[in-house]
Order: C-alpha cells, then sequence, then structure tokens
C-alpha cells in the first residue's frame, strides 16, 4: 500500500504525461488495480450474513403450512411438474421452484413455500451489501471534496478504502457504513410486502432477489471504477470522467447476465429498472460508454440469457405437462405468452383510475415499513433522499429513476391481486433511501461533540426503532404459521359434491388451490371443476382432457364447435371486435357448449356452482340467466345444486372448517383476498342456506346458520334479520 499512496500522493505528475516513472497508469498492470479497488469487505458480509439469518429465521417461522390463495396453487403444480404457468411463464421461476419441490421434507406446498423464504432472506441480505456499497462511495466522494479544497491528509488506507482518508479510516466512517447497511436490509426483511410473498408460493420474491443482485453488481462496477479513479489522481466529479478503467466489466457484464435471467421471472418490474442501470453508467463513464462496444456487449449478453431461459417455453410444452397455459409452441405463441396479451386490457391511462391507483399506492406505502399513523421509514426516506441529493447525486437520480419508472407503470395498470408486488421496486428504494437518513441522524450526532459511544447509541436506536416498528406492525398480517384458509376453502367446496360431481366457478380462489388437491394432494379426483373464465383459452381444453375426458367425450360436439370458433378469435381477436356478426357466432358457441355440458353432467351426477356465477358480469350474464331460468338453486356449504324441481331438497348441514377466519390466530387487511373474495362467500352461503331452510320451515336449523354466519361476521344485517325472524317463527309457529 505505501507504494500505492505514494503515486497518490503525485496525481498531478501521474497525468502530466511526464516521465516513464511517474505514469501511474502504464506502470501499473490491470491486475494491481483490481486488487487495489477490491478490498476485502468482510464487515459487510457479517452484517449481510446477520439479516440473511435473521429474516431467514423470521420467514421459516411464519411461512405457510399448506396451499395458500390466489395464483399459489396453480403455480405449485405448474412448478411440480414443470409445466407453463400464467403469463409471462416465469421460466426461471419454474425451474429453481421444481428444484425446492424435489427436497424431501414437508408436503409440496411448504418446499416451494420455503423457496420464497430463502429468496427473500437472500434479497435482504443483499440490499444490505447494497446499501454499503453506496455508503461508501459516498464517503469516497466526500474525501474527494474535502481534497479539491487541500484539507484532507492522506494516511494509510482502511478496509472501506482504497486511498486512505480519513473518515474512511476511523469509527466513524465504519459507522456510517454499516449502521445504515444493516438497517436498511432489516427494514427489507420486515416490510410488509417483501414478507407476505416470503411466506407462500410465489414468483416475486426471486424477482425481488434478482433485482437487488443486479443493483449491487452495477454498484460494485461504479465504486471499483471511482477507487481506481482515486488512486491514479484522475478527476471524479460529474462533468470529468475522463479515463475509461474496463478491468472491473466482470461486475458489469455479470450484471447483464443476471438482468437477462430475470427477464425470465417478472419481467416487467425488472425492466422498469432500465432507467436507473442507464443512470449508474452515464454517472460513472459518461455518454461515451453508450457509443462503445461495452454496451454491445453487455446487451448480447443480457439478450442471450433472455432467449435461453424462455426456450423452456417450448421445450416443457412439447413435453405436454398436466399445465401448459397458451401452450407456446410457435414463435407467435410464445411472443403472445411472454408478453402477456391476455393482460393488456387491464391498462388504463385514464384520470380517474391513475388516481385511484395513486391512493391505494399510498395507502400501501403508509402501511409497507410500519403503522400508516407513525410514517417513521418514510420520514427517514425522505431526508435518505435530501441526504443523497447533497452527498450523492448519482444515487439520488439512481433512487428517483426507479421510483419514477415504477409508478409510471404501476399506476396505470388496474389489477385486483397481487397489485402491492408492482410497487417492490419502490419499496426497495425507500428502504435504501431510509438507510441515507440513518446516515444522516449518524452524521447529525457526529456534528456534535459527544462521546464515541455515544454516537453508536444514535446509531443503535436509529436502527433498532426503525425495525422494530416495522417488524411488530408487519407481524400480525404476516404471520401464516396457521394459514390453512385455501385448505379448508376447498375441504368444505368438495364436502358438499357428491361423487363425480361437476362444479362451475368463476372464482379463482377456488380453481387455484382446487388445482393443488387434486394434482398433488389426489383429494377428490372424482369432482369435475370446471373455471368458465379459463374456458375462453383454448390451452384449458388441453387440461381438461387430460383431467376430465369423460367431460369432453360427452360433450365433444359441442366443444369442437366452440374451440374452433376460439382459436379464431385467439389468432385475431380485432377481426371479432370489427364484426358483430363473428362475435354473435362465437358467443351462442360458448353458451351451447355450457349447457351441453351442465346436461350432460346432471345426467350422471348432480351440478354445482359456486354463488360468483349469480353475480356476473356483462360477459357471463347469458349463463347466469339460463342456469337461474332453468334450474333450481338449492344451498349446500359453500355452493349451490342445481336441481330441476321447485320441491324442497333436504341435504345435510356441512361442517365448515374455518380455521384462522374468526378464531383470531390470522389477521387480515381490508383490502386481502380473503376479506374481498373467501369470507363473502362464507357468509352469503351461510344466509342463503338459513333462509332456504326457513322458506320450508327448517327453523331449528335455519338458525344454526345464521348464527354461524354472523359468528364470521357480526355486523350482517341480513344474517341478523333472518336470525330474528326464525326465532319468531318457532316461538309463535
Amino acid at each position: 500500500m505505501a507504494r500505492g499512496l505514494s503515486k497518490h500522493q503525485q496525481p498531478a505528475k501521474a497525468m502530466s504525461g511526464g516521465s516513464a516513472t511517474g505514469s501511474v497508469p502504464q506502470a501499473r498492470s490491470k491486475q494491481q488495480i483490481a486488487s487495489r479497488a477490491i478490498r476485502p469487505f468482510r464487515t459487510e458480509l457479517v452484517c449481510a450474513g446477520a439479516v440473511f439469518l435473521v429474516a431467514l429465521f423470521l420467514y421459516s417461522w411464519t411461512l405457510a403450512p399448506a396451499v395458500t390463495l390466489t395464483d399459489s396453487g396453480e403455480l405449485i403444480v405448474v412448478a411440480h411438474g414443470l409445466g407453463i404457468a400464467h403469463p409471462p411463464g416465469f421460466p426461471l421461476w419454474v425451474i429453481l421452484a421444481h428444484l425446492a419441490s424435489l427436497v424431501p421434507f414437508g408436503n409440496v406446498a411448504v418446499r416451494i413455500n420455503f423457496a420464497s423464504a430463502l429468496f427473500a432472506a437472500l434479497a435482504s441480505a443483499m440490499l444490505t451489501l447494497v446499501v454499503a456499497e453506496l455508503m461508501i462511495a459516498a464517503l469516497y466522494l466526500a474525501a474527494f471534496k474535502r481534497r479539491k479544497k487541500g484539507a484532507q491528509q492522506r494516511k494509510k488506507a482502511a478496509p472501506y478504502t482504497t486511498g486512505g482518508a480519513k473518515d474512511e479510516d476511523s469509527a466513524i466512517g465504519r459507522l456510517l457504513v454499516l449502521a445504515p447497511a444493516l438497517g436498511a436490509g432489516l427494514l427489507m426483511a420486515f416490510s410488509r410486502t417483501l414478507w407476505s410473498y416470503a411466506t407462500i408460493a410465489e414468483v416475486y420474491t426471486l424477482n425481488t432477489l434478482l433485482i437487488v443482485v443486479i443493483f449491487f453488481l452495477m454498484l460494485r462496477w461504479r465504486r471499483c471504477i471511482m477507487a481506481d479513479r482515486r488512486h491514479i489522481g484522475t478527476a471524479m466529479d460529474a462533468g470529468q470522467n475522463t479515463l475509461a478503467v474496463t478491468v472491473h466489466d466482470t461486475f458489469l457484464y455479470a450484471a447483464a447476465l443476471v438482468f437477462g435471467l430475470a427477464l425470465g421471472v417478472h419481467h416487467v418490474t425488472v425492466a422498469l429498472i432500465l432507467p436507473a442501470l442507464a443512470v449508474i453508467v452515464y454517472r460513472t463513464e459518461g455518454p461515451r460508454f453508450f457509443m462503445g462496444r461495452r454496451l454491445i456487449y453487455a446487451a448480447l449478453i443480457s439478450v442471450g440469457a433472455l432467449v435461453a431461459i424462455y426456450t423452456y417455453l417450448p421445450l416443457a410444452a412439447s413435453r405436454m405437462p398436466v399445465i401448459s397455459w397458451g401452450n407456446p409452441r410457435s414463435l407467435q405463441e410464445i411472443w403472445w405468452h411472454v408478453t402477456g396479451r391476455q393482460y393488456q386490457v387491464f391498462f388504463s391511462f385514464t384520470p380517474k383510475i391513475v388516481g385511484e391507483q395513486s391512493v391505494e399506492f399510498g395507502r400501501m406505502a403508509l402501511r409497507e415499513f410500519g403503522v400508516s399513523w407513525l410514517p417513521l421509514s418514510l420520514a427517514l426516506a425522505f431526508a435518505g433522499f435530501g441526504n443523497a441529493f447533497k452527498r450523492d447525486r448519482t444515487t439520488f437520480w439512481f433512487l428517483l429513476s426507479i421510483v419514477t419508472a415504477d409508478l409510471a407503470y404501476a399506476l396505470s395498470y388496474y389489477i385486483a391481486e397481487d397489485k402491492d408486488a408492482y410497487y417492490l421496486p419502490t419499496f426497495i428504494s425507500i428502504a435504501i433511501a431510509a438507510g441515507f437518513g440513518i446516515r444522516w441522524l449518524i452524521q447529525l450526532a457526529v456534528s456534535r461533540p459527544m462521546p464515541v459511544g455515544r454516537r453508536y447509541l444514535v446509531a443503535a436506536i436509529a436502527v433498532l426503532l426503525t425495525c422494530t416498528i416495522a417488524f411488530t406492525s408487519n407481524w400480525p398480517f404476516n404471520n401464516r404459521r396457521h394459514y390453512f384458509v385455501a385448505h379448508d376453502y376447498v375441504e368444505n367446496l368438495l364436502s358438499a359434491i357428491e361423487p363425480i360431481g361437476l362444479l362451475l366457478t368463476l372464482d379463482w380462489q377456488v380453481a387455484s388451490p382446487m388445482l393443488y388437491a387434486q394434482e398433488i394432494e389426489q383429494r377428490r379426483r372424482d369432482v369435475k371443476v370446471v373455471d368458465i373464465n379459463l374456458l375462453r383459452r383454448s390451452w384449458y381444453f388441453d387440461y381438461l382432457k387430460h383431467a376430465y375426458p369423460g367431460l369432453i367425450e360427452r360433450s365433444r360436439d359441442k366443444i369442437d364447435a366452440f374451440v374452433e370458433n376460439l382459436k379464431e378469435w385467439e389468432r385475431d381477436p380485432g377481426a371479432f371486435t370489427r364484426n358483430q356478426a363473428l362475435t354473435q357466432r362465437i358467443s351462442a358457441a360458448f353458451e351451447e357448449m355450457i349447457q351441453s355440458i351442465v346436461m350432460n353432467e346432471n345426467r350422471l351426477a348432480p351440478v354445482y356452482i359456486t354463488n360468483d356465477l349469480l353475480f356476473a358480469d356483462a360477459t357471463n350474464d347469458e349463463l347466469t340467466r339460463w342456469l337461474t331460468q332453468n334450474y333450481q338453486l338449492v344451498p349446500q356449504g359453500l355452493v349451490f345444486n342445481l336441481v330441476r324441481d321447485q320441491n324442497f331438497h333436504d341435504s345435510r348441514d356441512v361442517h365448515l372448517q374455518i380455521r384462522g377466519l374468526a378464531d383470531g390466530t390470522l389477521r387480515f387487511e381490508k383490502d386481502d383476498v380473503v376479506n374481498l373474495k373467501v369470507l363473502p362467500v362464507y357468509t352469503s352461503m351461510l344466509i342463503n342456506r338459513g333462509r332456504y331452510l326457513a322458506l320450508f320451515n327448517q327453523h331449528e336449523r335455519a338458525i344454526a346458520a345464521f348464527r354461524q354466519a354472523l359468528a364470521l361476521n357480526p355486523g350482517l344485517a341480513a344474517a341478523r334479520q333472518g336470525l330474528a325472524e326464525s326465532m319468531g317463527k318457532l316461538r309463535n309457529p
């Protein structure tokens, strides 16, 4: 280090083009530059390791013990059988989750749930390293500014430096790096959204991990270049990046590789970080980088990784797995699947939608890292943004680019479930900014005369208070240790269905966990479960042929006629939009197919529907009208049995398992899918059951049904009214 220090003290001579002995760039090999720039960072690794262990223990303790709602059932079936998931297919996640499903412990759901926990814990640890990189870079910039003023004395380098700086060689320098890094990592680990997806089978924790890995590699690349330029005396302000240092481009190309692979998970949120990556590159190497070969090499690496990972789709489709969503074999079908053509209808740039989504985002952001009435983490993040603007303008624009690009997309995309996952890049930025906020607090403490111990105490209080608020606020909603909601939901549905019965549903909260129950757990394979919405996708009929070949055979004529129209629509939906006759033809074929299925299956066994079919939108109103006009709807458990006559049909009262819904072991936000979709099914079907029994003077049984509904939701006026009326009938028959 002595030789490096002496050269560092003579930047003018090194850059003057004078004697050969004074020419640092020519005298120093690339290997020497690399070894000096990439100093050991064991302390940062210890912090990251601590965050990883804390997060993994937390996620493992709160892990869901079974399948959960929304996409988890479908994703587990796809991963277990190496199939194809809903667009864009998530091939990288499917491959890794399949490996997790082979681990010999617990059930298949627990294995893949644990994979999510592992990815999330690694993401939190990597975020710790990301913030450490940014903090060290900030120290570099501070040292450079002092050197420009001639106020700094060069000393022996510390583990955080490459040229020796007072801040970096001191306990305060270490504190300014480690405390923000540790605080940001734990804050991310305890955040509402990442933690919620860390306990279930979903793609978003892997997606978050890959995004943070990309950030780390790019920021490491930037920091190494900064370190080398300090050694050779190159100007490091925003307008004087005069030396191109390519020895560290391994980090750049590694980031490009991970970026291409990450597009094989949730490509939308990954693509949205491109502007932020461009900021890092521009502020580090200047505009010339975008006209050079290095950009071409990085782009080729990313495209190669992207093509390689999405080659999985046609290969998997050729194997004819249980679920081959979209059946993407041709280039056109692969393009449709990867681009998510079926979801593009959810985009809306109207002020009304953007305004509604903005309000929703504000609500989510307030609760993400704590309680909404005490947004300490957000306050720290705002302070951190300000601190970054003053201390490290590159980091400020980097974080701002992430937030801007993410919100520009997410606020115009309207979906009911998983919307919080689309804000994960923004939440990552907030956690990083909160790290800068912690740094700002420490700097305030350092600016005042006080013992070193008190400065450490200030840092510890800032980290502990921020993380404790996030942990205690999010624990009740993310502790899924006793989460059997989806398992019980499926069990309650199946318990009311006779052998070889048919269940028609529009509810994905029914269809998705039912896939897991039937395909993985092999429960009630005799029951034919048909998702009406998926009948509008030609690939779904391949699944039905696999699962229920008899159903397809009994209605083959009508099914074939509709599928022929459906494939024509899939090739050119615009033609149907422009031609009313084509729309009427495919609609008529759809109705005839459904009617044929219902009538043919009803000859063998009862047919059932879920209550969402009674509240269908304009797309399914004809089906709803036909069902209600031709059948009596007899409530049995959580389903309606379709019967031809209007007589009383007695059936046993189904004992409903409702673990976690009313016993206080689980808590749900108002916008949770349990409160929005599952609980209303329980309460409405119990009320329907009570009304049906009361109609035929079965008042004692009706009272029991009404009381069950009130146990789930004491504020139900309809249940209270029904209970009062039945009790009155019993008193005065």
